[in-house]
């Protein structure tokens, strides 16, 4: 049984397999993204908190999905072209991969199972769902869709 997002691997938004185990001992926050949602103003504040405490072992680790409502139909390179144009992201962008169902991606079954939603339902409701990771690699809070970056930085503070 996996204990900490460690075990995982994922490619990035290149194709390249990113070993998880590199984020040893930083704090993570794994968010699932989306180009054309009602939230997509959120890599706005993502990136915002990301530079702000990046230089103190902070890392955010952004995974798109198109399972809500096709908000993200592009590939993996029309996906980091919109990031960088109207946002300059800067955190690590993954290539799209699902996030509920037979298809999910094993880091989102892992956090899921970690971090329940409400009435422990371990499916991911919308685009921008947060998970807190630790620097154990243990998930230590889930945020929904509506919790802006800007409402977690005392989460990560306290973690750092």
């Amino acid at each position: 049984m996996n204990t900490n997002i460690y075990q995982f691997s994922a490619e990035d938004y290149r194709g390249e397999s990113i070993e998880l185990a590199k984020y040893k001992n930083k704090v993570l926050l794994v968010v699932n993204t989306a180009s054309n949602c009602g939230f997509t103003p959120q890599y706005e504040g993502l990136e915002e908190i990301y530079k702000k405490y990046n230089d103190q072992g902070f890392e955010i680790l952004a995974f798109p999905c198109n399972q809500f409502k096709q908000q993200e139909k592009g590939n993996n390179n029309e996906i980091k072209a919109f990031c960088d144009l109207h946002f300059n992201i800067t955190f690590d962008l993954f290539g799209k991969i699902d996030v509920n169902g037979e298809t999910a991606h094993p880091v989102y079954k892992f956090l899921k199972k970690q971090a329940p939603g409400i009435l422990g339902s371990e499916s991911v409701k919308w685009n921008f769902t947060k998970f807190l990771v630790n620097k154990e690699g243990q998930v230590v809070k889930r945020f929904s869709p509506i919790t802006k970056p800007n409402a977690i930085e005392s989460d990560i503070k306290a973690l750092l």
